[in-house]
């Protein structure tokens, strides 16, 4: 495909995914299956275009004075990739599959433009009626959470140090990220994608798994023991699980559960790869109460609570255009019922860690406080104690301004959003 017929094929998929309300990448699947002439550097192309395009939906939209898909994908080349009007020109020649001639109107637009007097979720690229959620930072915390997320490792305790896949990956240029005392980062390739890690002996072998430095904090927040019991209530596919099971050295037990049993699936082979052993998977059977065994038994239960995903914007552009205000109220009811049900596992000195991958307060400081209030008996953990207790005392400068717990993002950290809160028995 030339480089225009990849602009083109984009406004296709942003037009596919904005009338029929499709995820981008379900669009993105679709239109290469129909699509077979074009190849994998193709279709990565096109999706960088679609994914660039919906991290400034709002503000390429006021550039080009359009809400169209062709608006938004040329705003967008000016916003996310400085390109020149005579680059953008270029690729819209009209000739073969490439998009129309840029009109005078889109050219003077293109050239002239700007953002003064924009209102601030065009400013920040997210939906209105998020403004007052955001807070006072919504414009400068929608930019971060606009840009592209790096790619971040965990190293694996369990196979080897941080300086072990430092060296099998120095020649993808891998550095130590800042915080996570386990992380790497990864630099982008000139087209704006990650390396091909499949292709990598230090993935395959289990000694690095693709994991947020954020999500490597929270799990390292939640201070695992070699020998607890550990209950694991929503692990999805397994990221914190695997992150704990190295944390306890492979000692003690983790039951890893779920409400959606689909969800756990990636994480058998994820677990065999990173040669965990302390692992008992807890999918879900029928009517049955997979749990009741662990009533009252546990040390710790970990709540990766379902939320708005807001804190995960930089690789998910497109979900914060399909969120709605009752999908908020849903996920709030929901967190409080998990919450609920997460305390009758534990045991007389046992802890719990609430976390999120949301900068919503509402998901976050206040479902706790609602939380201790209808529970006395518990009380939150400061996070200088939280950071101390995991040797990384550094981490402590994350308190949140906004009640119990700790708080990262992109603005403040580098790190994908996240909000951490332990709770514990008085």
């Amino acid at each position: 495909m030339t480089p225009g017929a990849r602009i083109a094929a984009a406004i296709e998929v942003l037009d596919e995914i904005d009338n029929r309300h499709r995820p981008a990448s379900d669009a993105l699947k679709d239109w290469g299956l129909s699509h077979r002439f074009a190849g994998s550097k193709d279709r990565a192309a096109i999706g960088s275009f679609v994914f660039d395009a919906l991290r400034c939906k709002a503000s390429a939209a006021w550039i080009m004075g359009a809400e169209t898909s062709r608006a938004i994908v040329l705003g967008s080349l000016r916003e996310m990739r400085q390109m020149s009007l005579s680059e953008v020109s270029a690729l819209c020649s009209g000739e073969g599959h490439a998009p129309p001639p840029l009109s005078e109107a889109e050219q003077h637009a293109y050239t002239e433009a700007t953002l003064e007097g924009a209102p601030p979720h065009v400013l920040g690229d997210f939906p209105e009626w998020l403004t007052m959620a955001l807070g006072e930072d919504a414009i400068a915390l929608g930019r971060a959470l606009a840009d592209r997320a790096p790619v971040d490792l965990r190293t694996n305790r369990l196979k080897g140090t941080r300086q072990k896949a430092l060296t099998a990956l120095a020649h993808l240029h891998a550095e130590a990220t800042p915080l996570s005392p386990d992380g790497l980062r990864l630099p982008f390739t000139p087209d704006g994608r990650g390396p091909a890690l499949s292709a990598e002996p230090a993935y395959v072998k289990g000694l690095v798994e693709v994991q947020d430095e954020g999500s490597q904090l929270a799990a390292l927040l939640s201070n695992a023991k070699p020998g607890e019991q550990v209950l694991d209530l929503c692990a999805g596919g397994g990221g914190k699980t695997l992150a704990l099971a190295a944390l306890m050295q492979n000692k003690g037990q983790i039951y890893a559960s779920d409400s959606d049993g689909r969800r756990l699936m990636p994480i058998f082979k994820r677990l065999e790869r990173a040669g965990v052993r302390n692992v008992q998977l807890r999918p879900p059977k029928g009517g049955a109460d997979v749990l009741a065994d662990l009533a009252g038994r546990c040390d710790l239960v970990l709540v990766d609570a379902p939320c708005t995903g807001t804190g995960t914007w930089r690789r998910n552009p497109d979900a914060k255009w399909r969120i709605r205000p009752s999908s908020l109220e849903h996920h709030i009811d929901e967190q409080a019922e998990i919450l609920e049900k997460a305390v009758s596992y534990l045991n007389d000195k046992g802890r719990l860690l609430y976390i999120t991958c949301s900068l919503l307060r509402d998901e976050n400081e206040a479902q706790v406080e609602r939380f201790l209030a209808s529970h006395p008996a518990f009380e939150s953990v400061s996070a200088e104690d939280m950071a101390t207790a995991v040797g990384q005392p550094e981490l402590a400068a994350f308190a949140s301004s906004l009640g119990p717990g700790l708080r990262l993002s992109p603005l403040a950290g580098g790190t994908d959003g996240f909000y951490i809160a332990c709770l514990r028995r008085r």
